[in-house]
């Protein structure tokens, strides 16, 4: 099973009219509110300090993008060197946005809340730890919130009460040192997506060559710690000139897998320079998430 990439893409490209998104505009997440697609996405412009842009859709194709970044470097040392990595979680009647903020002592995650998709708020860090690619589970497990991160080179999982304390942290996901495409490192796409069969986790991964691919595994429904099934292979690799050259090389990087209707719609950065779109069935995804 391979995603299909839509023929209009790159979706979107740098603006060069907007001094920050001038030279690179890449993983995004995108959710659907109100009867739009709102697209939040990481920029960057001639300084390279990475800021999140919004831009909205009726149809998930055609965009349209605020002149101004909806958040930006806001924390003095902790993140004068950007603000990266959108996923947004609608939970509890709020939208939930983990970044990564990147400044004097590397880089480590935050988490703000929305109620309008536009205004965000810090609620915290995560960990004042190197970490990323984390991501709120839609719904509470256990009654706890969940949260997927990456303490390389694995996927975690931790549990809080409270999205400020977390506890329970433990890696679920790891990279496979004999499968050629995922033997260095992973971390977790966008927000997992509840089945009948359990959690589909979206992920990245890449070899000792620094490609970067996607897949898919399943999560138990009731204990996402443990991992039911995991293919041996990708569903999405760096094909298109716009995918093998850009300001990274050989990158698709997800942070949006977003069911429309019966399909996935997943969201991507080629090149970490501009936007693409891939689609399938939300069956044939399910499928291969079992598959062998």
């Amino acid at each position: 099973m391979r995603f299909q990439r839509h023929p209009a893409n790159p979706l979107l490209r740098p603006n060069p009219l907007h001094q920050w998104e001038a030279i690179n505009v890449f993983n995004p997440a995108v959710v659907q509110h109100d009867g739009l697609f709102y697209m939040l996405y990481r920029a960057q412009g001639v300084d390279y300090v990475s800021h999140i842009g919004c831009a909205l859709s009726a149809d998930g194709i055609g965009w349209n993008r605020l002149e101004q970044p909806v958040l930006s470097p806001h924390q003095g040392a902790d993140d004068y060197r950007g603000v990266e990595d959108p996923r947004v979680t609608p939970l509890d009647g709020a939208f939930y946005m983990t970044y990564t903020a990147y400044g004097a002592h590397s880089f480590f995650p935050m988490i703000a809340r929305s109620e309008n998709l536009i205004v965000w708020e810090d609620v915290g860090p995560l960990e004042r730890a190197e970490n990323k690619d984390h991501v709120l589970f839609p719904e509470k497990i256990g009654g706890c919130y969940a949260i997927l991160h990456r303490r390389p080179p694995d996927i975690w999982l931790a549990f809080s009460d409270d999205l400020i304390h977390w506890t329970d942290h433990r890696p679920i996901l790891s990279p496979r040192p004999d499968n050629g495409w995922d033997n260095t490192r992973v971390g977790a796409s966008g927000v997992p997506v509840r089945v009948k069969e359990g959690w589909l986790l979206f992920y990245h991964a890449y070899d000792q060559n620094h490609v970067y691919r996607q897949s898919v595994a399943l999560l138990d429904g009731d204990d996402p710690a443990r991992v039911i099934h995991r293919p041996v292979g990708f569903f999405l690799e760096p094909e298109e000139t716009w995918e093998l050259k850009g300001d990274v090389p050989n990158v698709v990087f997800s942070c949006a897998n977003i069911v429309v209707g019966d399909q996935v719609y997943l969201y991507y950065a080629g090149a970490d320079r501009v936007i693409g779109l891939a689609t399938a069935p939300l069956t044939d995804v399910v499928e291969f998430a079992t598959s062998s």
